[in-house]
């Protein structure tokens, strides 16, 4: 049987639940956003806050109200407590940016469509960018890829909360096929190897880039 408030999160007052729509890369369509417009009318959403993660989060609403807001929205969950992929955040990338060097938004989409529902030890987000200016927070996330004129870097165990924590570099100057190949590698990795509830900064540090490094064949 569904559960009539997956995807609500409970908040501080314990009567009340947001929800955050799944939105990959911070795109939205405009029927989406006609449809979350409608929403936050129709049920007299209180609070509409776009998220660190370029994601839209619906706050304040009565229990009995989400299974209705999730039909009239027809959007995905974006999931923001389970132990998976929450999130892929992208710059614009070379698709329109002056700086952009690398398809951040395309192969940003590609990772999120790969590992939505992949169970892990801990949430997991991610980020691209598509050049060194690095827009797309990828030193501070679980798993990072920067664009650069000789290809991608791939980062893994960055930080943004009470400790922060830059990201150690996996590989460099790799396509985009090769960065998405390492990344199933340490995404793999890390579902074998981390401890329940462990972010992927605590994981580096614990089992080190060394070790990290030729679990998934980087010398």
């Amino acid at each position: 049987m569904k559960n009539p408030l997956d995807g609500a999160i409970l908040q501080r007052d314990k009567k009340t639940y947001a929800i955050v729509p799944r939105t990959p890369v911070g795109i939205v369509t405009p029927q989406q956003l006609r449809a979350l417009a409608d929403v936050v009318e129709r049920y007299e959403v209180p609070i509409v806050k776009i998220t660190s993660g370029q994601r839209l989060a619906l706050v304040g609403m009565e229990e009995e109200t989400i299974p209705k807001i999730w039909d009239d929205l027809e959007m995905e969950i974006g999931r923001a407590t389970e132990l998976c992929l929450h999130y892929v955040q992208a710059c614009p990338g070379n698709q329109v940016c002056k700086f952009g060097l690398r398809d951040s938004l395309g192969f940003g989409m590609e990772l999120e469509e790969e590992f939505l529902g992949m169970d892990l030890p801990a949430k997991v987000k991610i980020g691209v960018s598509g050049c060194p200016l690095c827009c797309g927070e990828s030193r501070v996330r679980d798993l990072g890829l920067i664009g650069k004129k000789k290809g991608w870097t791939v980062l893994m165990g960055g930080n943004a909360g009470n400790k922060v924590r830059e990201a150690d570099v996996i590989a460099e100057d790799l396509s985009r096929e090769d960065a998405r190949e390492l990344v199933r590698k340490l995404m793999a990795f890390y579902r074998d190897n981390g401890n329940k509830r462990e972010r992927a900064a605590k994981f580096m540090d614990r089992v080190g880039l060394d070790a990290v490094k030729a679990g998934v064949g980087y010398p």
